[in-house]
């Protein structure tokens, strides 16, 4: 069952060309899924059935794992056995009747206009650390991009002369997004003189952000530099390394953006992923509109 997982895993690579935290998904979700068949006495994957499947998912209900845990496992098991059947390595396909658990439409948290200038504000300009950490933050929330994105973004992705990143994204299709002024000031800011300085004497580094060690920054260093500065910000309400980016897409649209166009910016395949964001600009205008029309609260 493991070659087949392994057959699997390169038809994803090299036909579907997902992105490799994609993959270690699927990877993950179905090795647990072969080994419980295995426990179950199942050697090949033609003796499996849909009662090994509900079998397995209603174990990872009982182990208390997220409806979005085992809606991700529901789906990679039943791409897996979808491909088998295409393969003609299995006669039939056990998930045929299975329903994926719905999952509840939570809103991203979105900071407000005051607790974006906060948290762009922390940084400390004055060290080599400080003037990269602001860079970073006000490429972020000038223009969206996820975090995995910011990171990997080399000097010659950014045009701070003529304001606009180019960023690969997910799918890996290229997009263009505009960096605005105040960002482009800062990321020239940042490559005319912290950069060099950050960087080993005689080794060559693409990467536009670097670390202490002249190296491209992780995602967790980054991680633990918004946290930090969310701190210092006294900022109460929740921070993930895509708020930021929440944050864009939501005051964008309360600010008047067509819907096309943030989806576009954002990176989304499907307009339906950017909607949710209307919903949150939508629940903010009514807050405002309560709060300040005249005739809002009058019985």
């Amino acid at each position: 069952m493991k070659r087949d997982l392994q057959s699997f895993i390169q038809y994803l690579t090299e036909e579907k060309g997902l992105a490799p935290n994609t993959l270690e998904s699927y990877h993950r979700d179905l090795i647990q899924y072969i080994e419980y068949l295995e426990h179950s006495g199942v050697q090949l994957l033609k003796d499996s059935g849909k009662v090994h499947v509900s079998g397995y998912l209603l174990k990872l209900k009982q182990l208390g794992r997220a409806t979005a845990t085992i809606s991700r496992s529901t789906v990679s098991i039943r791409s897996f056995y979808q491909y088998m059947v295409r393969e003609r390595r299995l006669d039939s396909d056990p998930t045929l009747m299975l329903e994926t658990p719905k999952l509840e439409k939570r809103l991203p948290i979105i900071l407000s206009v005051q607790d974006v200038e906060k948290l762009l504000e922390a940084p400390r300009t004055t060290s080599l650390s400080g003037m990269r950490d602001k860079a970073m933050l006000e490429v972020l929330y000038a223009t969206g991009i996820r975090v995995s994105e910011l990171i990997s973004l080399d000097v010659d992705s950014v045009n701070p002369g003529l304001g606009f990143v180019r960023c690969g994204g997910n799918s890996g299709k290229e997009r263009i997004i505009p960096l605005g002024k105040v960002a482009s000031k800062y990321v020239t800011a940042y490559t005319d003189t912290v950069r060099r300085k950050l960087l080993k004497p005689g080794k060559i580094e693409n990467a536009l952000f670097v670390n202490h060690l002249g190296t491209r920054i992780t995602r967790q260093g980054f991680w633990k530099i918004i946290k930090r500065y969310a701190q210092e910000s006294e900022i109460r309400s929740e921070i993930t390394p895509h708020t930021l980016r929440h944050s864009f897409a939501a005051h964008l649209l309360e600010n008047g953006a067509d819907l096309r166009s943030v989806q576009e910016m954002l990176g989304h395949a499907d307009i339906s992923t950017t909607q949710i964001y209307a919903q949150v600009a939508r629940g903010k205008m009514k807050d405002v509109y309560d709060r300040t029309h005249p005739r809002a609260k009058i019985e």
